[in-house]
């Protein structure tokens, strides 16, 4: 066989090695329609290649039966792995097979990745096993999860991941016809998903639009990093990265993946340019499908490829995968050539040096800004602002003559600059001054001493503030800095005080319709949402946004963070649909390229919560998931607000009856929580509410009882006897009564909650029938059972009114009913309300949950009393099964 014959078989052989297995034969009967005799040559290639290994690595036994079986066949070798329900193949490559599945428990839908063959080849295996190290380290939201991994009965690995419904990148632009825009906001999510990886030591080495799929949400899954590596681990021997070279795919390798050299962060780059490249004009940036592998490896390490701008106005592209919502004016091509041919360039030395810089360029690309990539020449810098202020340039020009009009404009704008950049820097060397003399206490002579508080701190600012009523506009920003700081320390009086001095400052100085004045009551709305004080919050807030609307855009970030206010406010106040709407909104401004992204984590976060609240407890432990791997990048792993999300996840997983995760969850809060605030701050107090809960589910009576009455003396200190923080805690501490069996105490305190819930919330507030299921409770556990059925039936109503019938709230309260039912040997009225609760329950919580286990006793109980011993049986069968599974896991650990 000559050369130039082997190297288009090895051409073939790549391709169609990327390709399912189903669909090998059509593309090489295709391709090869006059040589027959080719492809079963790169038939045969592809069939070793599924096998993985040579017959003279293995044994006679194997070797035999190898050579004498067939090949291996597309269906899985079992149709179960662990709790997974095999429902179809998703697809085939050289090293496994893909399935679609089903988890039973939960019909959740996964993927699962089961390698082929394992037993031939501990090369593979390696990699597969690879694989699973690397996702089990990426975390991210447009990276697809990594849920579970184990090996079959028979010894043949397998991991689970996310199953991503959606179409290659590509392929979803052409369809949906993207614009420019939305092009370039999916290439970013994109990238970003690649540098989360970089950060973390993992290059992608096999990035094309295949394993790039974007949902139907448009949001963006990077997939498959089976041939992934370890930046530590790139020198390694050539074996290893010779199978690199073999597996990757060559129209998106770089040169030096071509060469075979060593590869680096820079080789992700260059792929992303190959894909950027295919956004823009709907083709490769070389043309290799008919070359010989000796061609290919010239044209991708030689030869220059046309510019994209070049290659849509030659009318190369197909205009039907671009289309006209692409278009862009010259000066937008030339970026996007410059963005595109820099990512592509063949010197890794010469390509953006991450892909974080690449980010930065698309960002300023959208914004109108200069390019990092380009040179900063005056004439590139002035076509930018040219750019970015067309209307008062086309304005100018109509007045006068074009030179004359620039010169005018130019002259005004830069004296007008000048003089805001003085403004301030006067400005800002005045706040340096505050910030010395806080620190100083006005003596310069003296340093600040070693046990300063922070309130000492604030309290000193206060007064430098107030003497600064020479210069309004400074002293109307630090009453709003240091009202705001009073209030994250819990000091409310103090915090109102400035800033109703701040917003009175600012209607003085810039007018009450101005957006300076919109912000200081958006400011002020979030304080009286802290304090609950929900209508004037929200009066606050709208005012604030009324404004907005007026003068500025409805994507600007300041009306973003107007929005995500109300949208807590909304929350607060029980209508979690409007909450959700609101909070959607502000995630989409934020999302919006070039956004700050601590406005885009915070409104996250708010969003999660009022999912939390409406009882969405899937879609708020992703949210915040989310949230707390944004805010640990972001202020890193001892921030207040990674306390934030973990306390937030231990009352999802709490309320699912996952306790000891809970608590675990909830004491790293509190460590975090303390170091930063102190042990007399109401966030220490929220965090030691959530710790109490967790343990009295885990019976540990005495801990829970102290945690809950050292946060209640914290929030009545701070809140006052009437505070939702105040009755979240009287609520578990009624509880606690409860279980000492002082239903006089117990029934006390939940009557209290009730009441703070109706003066804060009104009478139809799902809290109030948190409440009054507790009310309930307690006159059960005093076997006044007629009026706690009662009482229950009016706490069904209430759940099913403001969450919904299938709430987990609401199956609780159906069982409690039950109960109560029950205990006045109605045992058919009784059977109707727990077997409702246990199906609720069933769904969505965890099994070994407490209120599971008592409906199924109930059950038991019902049904022989109604003389129905067999599904009797059924119920006293699952709670054996749960003992056991219980005593298992004790056991175990």
């Amino acid at each position: 066989m000559d050369s130039a014959r082997w190297q288009h078989i090895q051409l073939l052989f790549h391709e169609a090695a990327d390709l399912p297995r189903a669909e090998q034969k059509d593309f090489l009967k295709d391709k090869c329609a006059d040589d027959p005799e080719l492809a079963g040559e790169v038939l045969n290639l592809l069939e070793e290649d599924a096998r993985g290994a040579s017959l003279l690595d293995d044994g006679l036994e194997q070797a035999a039966e190898k050579i004498l079986s067939d090949s291996a066949p597309s269906s899985p070798p079992f149709n179960q792995f662990g709790p997974y329900r095999i429902l179809r193949e998703l697809g085939q490559g050289g090293m496994g097979a893909v399935y679609l599945a089903e988890r039973e428990d939960l019909g959740t839908q996964v993927a699962i990745k089961v390698l082929r063959d394992a037993w031939l080849s501990p090369g593979r295996r390696e990699r597969f096993a690879s694989e699973q190290r690397t996702l089990a380290q990426l975390t991210h939201p447009s990276i697809a999860r990594l849920y579970d991994a184990d090996t079959s009965p028979d010894g043949t690995p397998f991991f689970v991941m996310e199953y991503v419904e959606g179409g290659p990148l590509t392929k979803y632009c052409k369809e949906k016809e993207c614009s420019l825009e939305t092009r370039l906001r999916l290439f970013r999510e994109v990238c970003n998903a690649v540098n989360y990886a970089h950060q973390r030591a993992v290059i992608h080495r096999d990035l094309k639009p295949s394993n790039i799929l974007v949902k139907n949400d448009g949001s963006v899954r990077l997939l498959d990093f089976g041939i992934a590596k370890q930046l530590e681990n790139l020198g390694q021997e050539v074996e290893q990265t010779m199978t690199g070279l073999r597996l990757l795919t060559p129209a998106y390798a770089s040169p030096e993946q071509i060469r075979g050299e060593q590869v680096g962060i820079q080789t992700d780059v260059y792929s992303l340019g190959v894909i950027f490249y295919e956004l823009l004009t709907g083709r490769l940036p070389f043309e290799i499908a008919n070359r010989t592998a000796a061609q290919m490896e010239k044209a991708i390490t030689e030869e220059e490829t046309e510019r994209p701008s070049a290659a849509v106005r030659k009318g190369l592209t197909l205009q039907a995968d671009v289309g006209p919502k692409l278009y862009a004016s010259s000066s937008a091509w030339a970026d996007l050539d410059v963005l595109c041919l820099t990512a592509m360039h063949k010197d890794p030395q010469r390509r953006y040096q991450s892909v974080e810089a690449l980010v930065r360029d698309i960002d300023h690309f959208l914004k109108g800004e200069p390019l990092e990539a380009r040179a900063d020449t005056l004439g590139y810098r002035f076509q930018k602002f040219v750019r970015r202020n067309r209307r008062p340039v086309a304005a100018a020009a109509v007045v006068t003559t074009a030179v004359v009009a620039l010169v005018v404009f130019f002259t005004v704008r830069l004296a007008r600059a000048r003089n805001s950049a003085l403004a301030e820097s006067a400005r800002a060397q005045r706040i340096q001054k505050f910030m010395t003399n806080l620190f100083q206490g006005g003596d310069a002579a003296a340093g600040p001493a070693d046990n300063l508080r922070v309130v000492t701190l604030l309290d000193r600012g206060v007064q430098e503030a107030q003497s600064l009523s020479a210069e309004p506009v400074v002293q109307a920003d630090l009453y709003e800095t240091l009202g705001t700081l009073y209030q994250k320390l819990g000091k409310f009086d103090q915090a109102d005080s400035l800033l109703r001095s701040a917003l009175d400052a600012r209607k003085s100085v810039f007018g009450p319709d101005s957006t300076e004045t919109a912000q200081t009551l958006v400011v002020l709305g979030r304080l009286r949402n802290d304090q609950a004080r929900l209508d004037e919050a929200e009066q606050f807030i709208r005012q604030g946004m009324e404004i907005e609307k007026r003068h500025l855009s409805p994507t600007a970030p300041a009306f973003g963070r107007s929005l995500a206010a109300f949208g807590e406010v909304l929350a607060q106040q029980g209508t979690y649909d409007a909450a959700i709407q609101a909070l959607n909104e502000a995630v989409r401004i934020f999302s919006i390229p070039g956004g700050a992204p601590n406005d885009l984590a915070e409104s996250l976060s708010a969003l999660a919560g009022a999912q939390y609240s409406a009882g969405h407890y899937e879609i708020s432990d992703s949210l915040y998931r989310r949230v707390l791997e944004m805010d640990r990048q972001l202020h890193g792993a001892r921030h207040p607000l990674v306390a934030d999300d973990l306390g937030q996840l231990a009352s999802i997983q709490q309320d699912l009856g996952y306790y000891s995760e809970a608590e675990r969850c909830e004491r790293e809060a509190l460590d975090i929580t303390e170091s930063y605030y102190g042990k007399e701050h109401p966030r220490t107090a929220k965090d030691l509410t959530i710790l109490g809960r967790a343990l009295l589910y885990q019976k540990k009576y005495d801990e829970a009882e102290a945690a809950l009455q050292q946060a209640l003396a914290i929030q009545e200190k701070v809140f006052g006897p009437i505070h939702p923080d105040v009755a979240d805690t009287l609520n578990e501490l009624g509880n606690v009564g409860s279980m000492h069996d002082d239903y006089d105490a117990a029934g006390k305190r939940f009557a209290r909650v009730a009441e703070i819930y109706r003066s804060i919330y009104g009478d139809h507030h799902y809290y109030v029938a948190i409440a009054l299921s507790n009310v309930a409770y307690n006159y059960s556990n005093q076997k006044q059972y007629a009026r706690a059925e009662q009482l229950f039936r009016d706490v069904v109503r209430r759940f099913t009114e403001a969450l919904s019938a299938d709430n987990v709230n609401t199956g609780i309260a159906r069982i409690k009913l039950g109960r109560s039912i029950l205990r006045q040997n109605r045992f058919k009225d009784a059977e109707q309300e727990t077997l409702a609760g246990y199906q609720i329950l069933s769904k969505q919580a965890n099994p070994a949950i407490s209120f599971l286990r008592a409906a199924r006793k109930d059950l038991v109980a019902e049904y022989d009393g109604m003389n129905q011993p067999q599904v009797a049986a059924k119920y006293r069968a699952e709670l054996a099964d749960e003992q056991n599974k219980s005593a298992a896991s004790s056991a175990k650990h």
